[in-house]
């Protein structure tokens, strides 16, 4: 507040006048705190503080160079107001619009054909398909020309100790950086991507890039900005959560003008995990547009179409696309991608 003060006595003095004295006032309170979070953003958070010393006892990082770190970190209000309005989270046929276009699939089919080796080979390793991980990586970084510009590490730290509602998850991601740069001898600083702290070709969280990077070029290194490495870690990923080859992601259910009966929406309620058996959904009254095995696990859902709510049920493949991203726009939209892109590879290949 000092330097406040002194701007408007000096406007006082100088014969400025009352009025741009108090001018001067509510600009210097206007700026105060954008210039306070500029000084000193994480520095004194005694939550920051706490998380040093857990960093120090559990994982043996020497506290200057977190000090410094942390004093270079800038909160980021644009990553909150993110977060408060997901993309995933508008009806899903507005998402689909705005996912699956003719540039996206054009780009799609050209992104396959350059890289068609690694993911033929990322198939037969991985057993995901070849349309899964080129609708994954287009959905995520339109192929990889949208990968986020700011850094990671104060995207991390600003969910970390500013948006409470997931503060543990990103504590977390935030630790799996350091730990991340530790093993790559990398600056923290360095990693650019998403507001939400998400890396590279397939915007991999610290804790997938960790878990499930691979080396798929075999040049020594993992790096997620490498299109044969995003390709063989989607592959990884995909798998590492139980994709099984050659099973089906979905089945819509035939639409009818009547409301799903009382059993049918007693299912639906039970999450995304499949849980009942297909003759289950059956016996609740569900028909299928296609087929299915009666014994076959899954979940029903449903979502917003131009003309209606739709609903689906979701097998094993549908529920590990949704452990990429959580939202049922995002694994619909992954799906419906792919179907789109296999048929238009499928008719250029004839």
């Amino acid at each position: 507040m000092r330097w406040v003060r002194i701007i408007a006595e000096w406007c006082q003095r100088s014969g400025a006048g009352r009025l741009a004295a108090a001018l001067a006032v509510v600009v210097g309170l206007a700026v105060l705190p954008r210039f306070a979070a500029a000084q000193a953003d994480f520095d004194g958070n005694p939550d920051v503080e706490l998380f040093i010393t857990q960093l120090v006892d559990e994982h043996q990082f020497d506290r200057a160079v977190l000090d410094r770190l942390f004093r270079q970190g800038r909160i980021q209000n644009g990553v909150l107001q993110a977060m408060a309005r997901p993309a995933t989270s508008r009806p899903w046929y507005e998402f689909r619009a705005s996912t699956i276009t003719p540039s996206r699939l054009r780009e799609g089919a050209e992104y396959w054909r350059r890289h068609a080796a690694a993911l033929a080979r990322a198939t037969a390793e991985y057993g995901v398909p070849e349309e899964i991980i080129v609708a994954t990586i287009g959905i995520e970084t339109s192929y990889g020309r949208a990968l986020g510009k700011g850094r990671v590490f104060d995207a991390l730290a600003t969910l970390a100790f500013g948006y409470p509602l997931r503060a543990a998850l990103f504590r977390n991601e935030l630790i799996e950086l350091l730990l991340l740069s530790r093993e790559m001898r990398a600056d923290p600083l360095r990693y650019k991507g998403s507001f939400a702290g998400a890396m590279g070709v397939p915007q991999f969280l610290p804790s997938s890039y960790r878990r499930h990077a691979v080396d798929f070029d075999a040049d020594g290194r993992r790096d997620l900005w490498s299109h044969a490495d995003a390709i063989g870690s989607i592959g990884n990923y995909y798998r590492s959560y139980g994709w099984a080859s050659g099973q089906p992601v979905l089945a819509a259910l035939e639409r009818t003008n009547e409301p799903p009966p009382d059993a049918f929406k007693q299912l639906l309620e039970r999450g995304i995990q499949p849980h009942s058996s297909v003759a289950v959904f059956r016996r609740a009254g569900a028909s299928m547009a296609g087929a299915a095995n009666d014994d076959v696990l899954a979940c029903a859902f449903a979502a917003e179409t131009d003309s209606g709510t739709a609903y689906w049920l979701g097998f094993n493949n549908f529920y590990v696309i949704t452990r990429y991203n959580r939202s049922i726009n995002y694994a619909l939209a992954v799906h419906d991608l792919a179907l789109e892109l296999r048929k238009a590879r499928d008719a250029h290949i004839r």
